[in-house]
């Protein structure tokens, strides 16, 4: 009895088990974090996406005279998430027309789809409000919100740029 207890045959294939299940543990840790990297830049992606579709939106106001920027008061949503952002006032710069036609120009939309150069769609979200710093100079806010747009809720960029009446 003592010598088949001190005997070691079959060790050699629990070693080999427990080598296998540490090197399982070690490949799933990789493949894991690949995954987690490939979210990371697919965010990260998006994120720049968004940030040059702001930025192309806030360029369209800067090559416009002030008394041109304004929102067409056609293209203003009534509903949320356009309603709830914190940039959202009654209160914002409008006109009736702006531009020709029911197609207004990018500048005069307050909320657009856009196609980013990834190929994935964004909605662009424009806000104008007056506002008057210390030195009482009529100035005006624009804000530009980058969402997804399936799921609007969720915000990629927020930019925002105040224009005065040396502008033009």
């Amino acid at each position: 009895m003592r010598k088949r207890l001190r005997a070691d045959q079959g060790f050699g294939l629990i070693e080999l088990l427990m080598a296998m299940v540490i090197l399982n543990i070690g490949i799933l840790a990789i493949v894991a974090s690949f995954n987690a990297g490939i979210i990371t830049l697919n965010r990260a992606s998006r994120i720049t996406t968004a940030a040059v579709l702001a930025d192309q939106q806030m360029e369209l106001f800067r090559a416009i005279e002030y008394e041109s920027i304004r929102l067409a008061s056609a293209t203003i949503p009534a509903t949320a998430p356009y309603t709830t952002d914190s940039a959202y006032s009654a209160t914002q710069i409008t006109a009736p027309s702006c531009g020709a036609g029911p197609s207004y120009p990018n500048e005069c939309a307050a909320t657009r789809q856009a196609t980013g150069a990834d190929g994935k769609l964004y909605r662009i979200n424009t806000y104008i409000v007056p506002t008057t710093p210390v030195n009482g100079r009529a100035m005006k806010l624009v804000t530009i919100i980058v969402r997804d747009d399936t799921d609007q809720a969720r915000v990629f960029v927020r930019q925002a740029s105040t224009f005065d009446q040396s502008t033009g």
